[in-house]
C-alpha cells in the first residue's frame, strides 16, 4: 500500500528556516517522482516543487527559487524540502504526492496525497 507521511511542519517566525520531510512506504522513491503542495487558507492548491526518479532532477515554482530546496535520500525513502527565509504568505498546509515524473507541477498529474503538515509563519 502505497502512503506518504508529511511531517516537520510549525510555527516560526519570518526570516525562519523550516525543514519538511515526506516518508514514503509501500514503494521505492527511486521509481517515482515526489511533488510538494502547499495550500494557504482560503487559497487552491499550489505546487512548491518535485524531484524527478533516477537523475534527481528538481523543478520549482518560479515564486520559491532561491529560498527552497528539496532533496531526497533514496536509502531511507524519504523526501525533504528545506524552506528558508520564510514569510507570512508561506503559511499553510503543506503536502506530498507521488507522480510518474517532474516534469510540472499540476496537482491533477499526483497521487497518494499525505494527509499534510501545517506550516505558520508569524509575523
Amino acid at each position: 500500500q502505497v502512503q506518504l507521511v508529511e511531517s516537520g511542519g510549525g510555527l516560526v517566525q519570518t526570516g525562519g528556516s523550516l525543514r519538511l520531510s515526506c516518508a514514503a512506504s509501500g514503494f521505492s522513491l527511486g521509481y517515482l517522482s515526489i511533488g510538494w503542495f502547499r495550500q494557504a487558507p482560503g487559497k487552491e492548491l499550489e505546487g512548491v516543487s518535485c524531484i524527478s526518479s533516477g537523475d534527481g532532477r528538481t523543478n520549482y515554482a518560479d515564486s520559491l527559487k532561491g529560498r527552497f530546496a528539496i532533496s531526497r535520500d533514496n536509502a531511507k525513502n524519504m523526501v525533504y524540502l528545506q524552506m528558508n527565509s520564510l514569510k507570512p504568505e508561506d503559511t499553510g498546509v503543506y503536502y506530498c504526492a507521488v507522480s510518474r515524473s517532474c516534469s510540472d507541477l499540476r496537482d491533477s498529474d499526483y497521487t497518494h496525497w499525505g494527509q499534510g503538515t501545517q506550516v505558520t509563519v508569524s509575523s
